[in-house]
């Protein structure tokens, strides 16, 4: 008789939005090959804010994940104006929404944010730990996802860094940057890996 070893880990619950269909069921795709406890939302960038509050009211997440498309218009020129962006203004908008939540509830939330191209500094600042694209750069799709997966299976109470994850990303510190963040609470979400 075959014995089934399986492992029982802690994790960190992820909502993830993403407002490309196709995108969106690739990451349920990957979370669940990775045995994470995540649900993923395929919401359009422009209403993702609209639907943030109740979402979280609704899974009470650990960690956030508001990804879809995003471009320079102008390449090469007005890094720092926020219209030279397709959809950069929603992620930050969604950002500042959810950060308004945490505030409320009282909890602690880690959020990643934004997608090719996007106005990276504008994200961190609205209140992004983890934000993509400081080099102005087209993103691989896994890499948000990586950093959810690293945040939501680090013990608590241990600091990430993105240069502890950069090295697990197609594109390093080109295509994601962000602070350095501390699990301090996480859902008690069980997870069993076989």
């Amino acid at each position: 008789m075959d014995e089934k070893r399986f492992k029982i880990e802690r994790t960190g619950k992820i909502l993830h939005l993403d407002g490309d269909r196709k995108y969106a069921e690739k990451s349920k795709q990957y979370y669940k090959k990775m045995g994470l406890n995540a649900i993923v939302e395929n919401i359009p960038e422009d209403r993702q804010s609209e639907v943030i509050r109740r979402l979280l009211d609704q899974y009470n997440p650990d960690i956030l994940v508001i990804t879809g498309h995003d471009k320079m218009i102008k390449k090469g020129r007005k890094y720092y104006d926020i219209y030279n962006y397709q959809n950069s203004r929603h992620f930050i908008k969604t950002v500042l929404t959810a950060r308004k939540w945490e505030k409320e509830k009282g909890k602690d939330i880690t959020i990643f944010a934004g997608a090719c191209q996007s106005f990276y500094e504008a994200i961190i600042k609205s209140g992004a730990d983890f934000a993509s694209s400081p080099g102005r750069i087209l993103i691989d799709f896994e890499d948000p996802l990586i950093i959810a997966e690293k945040v939501a299976t680090t013990e608590e109470y241990k600091y990430i860094s993105i240069d502890e994850i950069s090295k697990h990303l197609k594109d390093g510190k080109k295509g994601v940057g962000g602070i350095r963040k501390q699990r301090k609470e996480r859902s008690n979400n069980l997870v069993t890996k076989l």
